[in-house]
């Protein structure tokens, strides 16, 4: 399977932050970034301390698509797995999927419905599952990020409740699906 290890994270970040060195200075002050620089992402397994700078560099024009990118390659660990960093990157993924202004919105709505999915727990007694995305006990990010979608749930299904997205910014399967992780 293939994972992207700490090495690859890391350099992408560094390669991130050459080619856009203002994302470091963007949305310092921004409400849905509060605590970021606080969190201890470099005591994550596996996390590279830059995903600060790839948050804040959602809200720069340039940036934000290339970080939002980075951001979720570095947040997924695979094509199965949410990295250990991920349950700690949602509050404020939340919080930034529903700036209205935000460029790469539908992108951070797409990240959410991943992060949803990949949280939800695996039936222990379905081999198929198990082979696939291992069980529970050996993957605490998910319980990790159930926790955190129930924690931000007001601020989820206010998202998901507001009207003014512009059509397809959340598709009704998705919506049933962050509703489901917020429950």
């Amino acid at each position: 399977m293939c994972v992207v290890d700490a090495v690859a994270k890391e350099a992408a970040v560094a390669r991130f932050l050459r080619e856009y060195p203002q994302a470091g200075h963007v949305g310092r002050d921004h409400p849905a970034l509060v605590g970021c620089a606080d969190a201890a992402w470099s005591r994550i397994p596996g996390c590279p301390a830059g995903i600060p700078v790839l948050l804040r560099g959602l809200l720069d024009q340039a940036a934000g698509p290339e970080a939002l990118r980075v951001l979720g390659n570095v947040l997924v660990d695979g094509v199965l797995h949410a990295s250990a960093a991920m349950p700690t990157a949602l509050p404020f993924l939340i919080r930034l999927a529903a700036a209205p202004a935000l460029a790469v919105r539908p992108g951070l709505v797409d990240l959410l419905v991943i992060a949803a999915e990949l949280s939800q727990p695996v039936d222990a007694d379905n081999e198929r599952q198990v082979l696939l995305l291992g069980n529970d006990c050996d993957h605490p990010e998910r319980e990790r990020c159930r926790v955190a979608f129930a924690a931000h749930a007001a601020e989820l299904r206010a998202l998901l409740e507001d009207e003014s997205p512009p059509d397809g910014l959340i598709s009704a399967d998705d919506r049933e699906c962050l509703l489901k992780a917020c429950a």
